[in-house]
């Protein structure tokens, strides 16, 4: 495997150091590791070159166990659901790719979900192991990711985010709040929340900025226009639900719905509507917008 091949597949791969005990193999270290992955798993992993080691290299199913030796694997989730949503390209150059997600497709592998994510759905499509998420948004949330598609350029895209020198567009369908004057800018501190991959607000100084608008009354529901400085997790979500409008069909806040199926019908109403910066390497000015709208 080629140095630049195995950077790109180590984007993919996940890393352990073996740790501190008497196997005699790697194989015998994964397999007590990672208790619910069997052996025979393990063996069909190695025997399909997707348990790596330092180097890049394919290992042996008996290669000897050393404390700290760098071991590169693949996640892999058996039988994995197929999520019946498709992902556009909006815009994709030797640098920049633009993809359009749809709501529930995630961004990047995580949990139960590997192959069926924008990640890897794309990595297929334009035959480019390079890529990498810029950013992210929720698995949740629809609308415009960046994407990096060349190592030499990406640390210019890179640097966008945390010198806020790009501008990032949201709506959001809520209720309406007519006791409040928009627009309007909220700040507060989030947190850590309950359970885990909650956020919350907390006491003390703003680590998030918000500013929001009115774009279109319709009844009891309103379709506002969020504009975060900030980029928190769930950091819209959390704004919007302290307001006193948590966004509709939220399957986290203002509670958490356990065990329910996506409802493809009934996506959460977030989009990443709209993008734009000065391009760092061309120069040009970008502006990027999502084909898909939020219906009431």
């Amino acid at each position: 495997m080629s140095r630049s091949s195995f950077c790109a597949a180590h984007h993919q791969a996940s890393t352990l150091y073996l740790p501190p005990g008497s196997w005699q193999t790697v194989l015998e270290c994964l397999c007590e590791h990672f208790s619910t992955i069997s052996r025979e798993q393990w063996l069909d992993r190695i025997a399909r070159g997707r348990v790596l080691d330092g180097e890049g290299k394919a290992i042996a199913a008996g290669l000897p166990y050393r404390e700290g030796l760098r071991i590169h694997y693949f996640r892999e989730v058996p039988d994995e659901k197929p999520i019946p949503v498709v992902e556009s390209i909006l815009y994709a150059d030797e640098h920049l790719v633009v993809a359009d997600k749809p709501h529930f497709l995630p961004v990047t592998p995580a949990g139960e979900y590997v192959e069926q994510t924008l990640l890897r759905r794309l990595i297929r499509r334009l035959d480019n192991p390079h890529l990498v998420p810029l950013h992210r948004i929720d698995r949740h949330t629809a609308g415009l990711v960046l994407f990096s598609a060349n190592p030499q350029s990406r640390s210019a895209y890179q640097s966008l985010f945390p010198t806020r020198q790009i501008e990032k567009r949201y709506q959001a369908i809520a209720p309406a709040l007519p006791e409040l004057i928009f627009p309007r800018v909220h700040k507060s501190r989030m947190i850590d929340g309950e359970p885990f991959f909650r956020m919350q607000e907390g006491p003390g100084e703003p680590n998030t900025e918000t500013a929001i608008e009115v774009l279109e009354k319709n009844g009891e529901l309103w379709r506002y226009g969020l504009y975060p400085v900030t980029g928190k997790k769930h950091q819209l979500r959390v704004h919007m639900h302290a307001l006193g409008a948590g966004i509709c069909n939220d399957p986290f806040y203002p509670d958490v719905l356990r065990d329910v199926a996506d409802d493809y019908a009934n996506p959460l109403k977030l989009l990443a509507q709209g993008l734009s910066f000065i391009d760092p390497v061309t120069g040009q000015e970008r502006v990027f917008q999502s084909d898909i709208s939020l219906q009431w």
